[in-house]
């Protein structure tokens, strides 16, 4: 069976349980505290030197981390990873830009006022944060504004990949309110069969 070592409050680790709850595929979740330091013991770097989840563990010991590199793995042969070769380089486009333009600074943002103290220095940086994560929800919003969802007209994985933090970006002091798109996107997201919320 799959083992997926994760952490229910990260959006990551989500993305990965969330698509495995579309597939219907059983799997093992193993919950880690990476606040606790979980990730940085020998017995974790072991299978993954790099001290982060997600972390898929298969059936015979194989390891593979980085939660969009997992989502490829998890739903290659299935309707969430388009066969077409246009459709799938937009979802690889979108799964990029996810983890280049989006999650640094709506998670980010969100990891600031989530998990640390209100006197912590790194909340300086919420206001630059909150400035990049906005010129990413911006672009979002103007192509959900013409198209359903963000690959070939259709749910794929790259929506999983987006919807992670984006559902939760409220909790880093985002307004979705100002996006109509974005909201109507999220509610087709969750509307999808076998959708579990995170912490689920």
């Amino acid at each position: 069976m799959l083992t997926v070592h994760g952490m229910k409050a990260s959006g990551n680790c989500y993305k990965v349980q969330l698509l495995l709850e579309l597939l219907g595929q059983p799997f093992r979740w193993n919950e880690i505290d990476t606040l606790a330091g979980e990730t940085r013991t020998p017995q974790f770097l072991s299978k993954n030197a790099n001290g982060k989840v997600p972390l898929l563990e298969l059936a015979d010991g194989r390891c593979l981390p980085e939660s969009n590199a997992i989502l490829c793995y998890l739903a290659e042969g299935s309707p969430f990873l388009p066969d077409d070769r246009w459709e799938r380089a937009q979802a690889l486009q979108w799964m990029f830009f996810e983890q280049y333009s989006h999650e640094p600074y709506v998670a980010v943002a969100r990891y600031i006022c989530k998990f640390l103290p209100a006197d912590h220095a790194r909340r300086a940086d919420l206001d630059r944060l909150r400035e990049r994560g906005y010129q990413a929800l911006d672009v979002m919003e103007r192509h959900l504004a013409a198209q359903p969802y963000f690959a070939g007209g259709r749910f794929t994985v790259a929506d999983i990949a987006l919807y992670a933090y984006t559902h939760a970006a409220a909790d880093g002091g985002f307004d979705l309110a100002r996006y109509a798109a974005i909201g109507q996107w999220l509610q087709r997201v969750s509307a999808q069969p076998r959708f579990v919320p995170q912490g689920a």
